[in-house]
């Protein structure tokens, strides 16, 4: 875990150590089932596991059903929207389909990964002896210390009695898979540490049992934002909500500065290999770059997937033509030989946010249309745009292409 970059703070690194080297152990790390999917920013905790389950270990993905109801305060500026029972439940189906599975070998075997959902002791509890029970091991001085409370309150925005209580369940999820699993770790981002650590304290002072923290350091890029975002949103783990070949050229283009650390986090590729492919400098840095997109690629979609990712992208950059795997929506043909507006379809094909947005790219030359230039706003695309082959191509800089088809 040091090695790859996985170790930012422990609650008891050396007590920790000498437990894994007395036998299994069960680890646990919690998602939130807001979205269909899990993004790239669930990828390190996912890889913790992934570490954990290689090196023997059990590892336990909590789903949670009871605290997505609530939302974390971490570091937000506003409550999260809340959701109902059922999207909750659907959330958590399409994410143990699509995220886990490449990542984890599920079973019932002593190093095999269980899932559970904390909806199933959360959604019980009876306030009032809860509160009897556990709110006395919590003291607001040390909830108000916490960075992710302290934040929200420093800029003065407002944090909700909902949000506030997320900790006490956090901890006491930690509690509760101690209790029916033996798990004695709790692992997250370095955001996660005081929701953690009221884990820990909640065990020693309500069962006397010794549970470890072990938190990672957040990812971000060299100009500050968290890793995961991009200009079209969150970068998914679910191929139906992000293709494979966009997966592929999200990791082909991160900074140069990050492949090293990226091929440490989120490929398997033995560490004397990685070392040599992160001391590469100049143009050569390409080439990490491209074992980094499919290695990640790989390992979240699929051989298959990235194979054919890195034909497209090597048919789309370096050859000219364009790949079978590039993204293509499909238009009305007789909308298409009305004529339409070239800023609408940016916007439909999700090259550009907004009309405002593709008039800069149009007006700075950012756009191309059959890999030729496109300068006027007002341009209509029409049937006539058609290549031979019945696609028209929109491309936004070098690295975002589209393909356009009929139907």
């Amino acid at each position: 875990m040091h090695e790859r970059g996985f170790v930012h703070q422990c609650s008891d690194l050396e007590g920790l150590d000498a437990k894994l080297c007395e036998g299994p152990q069960s680890a646990y790390i919690g998602f939130d089932a807001t979205a269909q999917s899990l993004h790239v920013g669930n990828l390190t905790g996912i890889m913790m596991l992934y570490w954990f389950q290689q090196c023997g270990h059990k590892p336990i993905t909590l789903m949670g059903g009871g605290t997505s109801k609530i939302g974390d305060p971490s570091f937000k500026d506003e409550q999260r929207k809340l959701l109902d029972d059922a999207t909750i439940e659907e959330n958590i189906k399409n994410i143990e389909k699509t995220c886990f599975a490449q990542f984890l070998t599920y079973g019932d075997g002593p190093a095999d990964a269980l899932m559970v959902n904390n909806n199933d002791w959360l959604d019980g509890l009876k306030y009032l002896e809860f509160l009897r029970d556990y709110g006395r091991f919590f003291t607001v001085n040390r909830m108000l210390s916490f960075d992710s409370v302290k934040t929200r309150l420093e800029r003065e925005s407002p944090l909700s009695l909902l949000e506030f209580n997320y900790m006490v369940m956090q901890g006491y999820d930690f509690l509760e898979l101690n209790r029916r699993y033996g798990t004695l770790i709790q692992m997250g981002g370095s955001d996660q540490w005081g929701n953690i650590i009221n884990g820990v304290d909640l065990g020693h002072k309500a069962d006397q049992v010794q549970l470890y923290a072990l938190t990672a350091p957040l990812l971000t890029t060299p100009d500050g934002k968290k890793m995961g975002k991009t200009e079209n949103g969150a970068v998914w783990l679910n191929a139906a909500m992000l293709s494979p070949y966009d997966y592929y050229q999200y990791w082909r283009n991160v900074d140069d500065v990050m492949v090293g650390t990226l091929l440490r986090r989120f490929t398997i590729l033995p560490i004397d290999e990685v070392e040599k492919l992160e001391a590469l400098e100049g143009a050569e840095i390409n080439e990490a770059k491209k074992i980094l997109a499919f290695e990640a690629t790989k390992l979240c979609h699929g051989e298959s997937a990235a194979i054919d990712a890195q034909d497209t992208a090597q048919k789309v950059f370096e050859q000219g033509s364009i790949g079978d795997d590039l993204p293509t929506i499909e238009i009305d043909g007789t909308r298409l030989a009305a004529g339409i507006p070239l800023l609408d379809l940016l916007v439909e094909t999700g090259l550009a946010a907004s009309k405002g947005e593709a008039r800069r790219l149009i007006q700075g030359g950012g756009i191309k249309r059959n890999d030729e230039a496109v300068n006027d706003v007002g341009y209509a695309s029409t049937d006539g745009d058609l290549t031979g082959d019945g696609y028209i191509k929109l491309s936004a800089g070098k690295k975002r292409h589209v393909l356009i088809r009929t139907k």
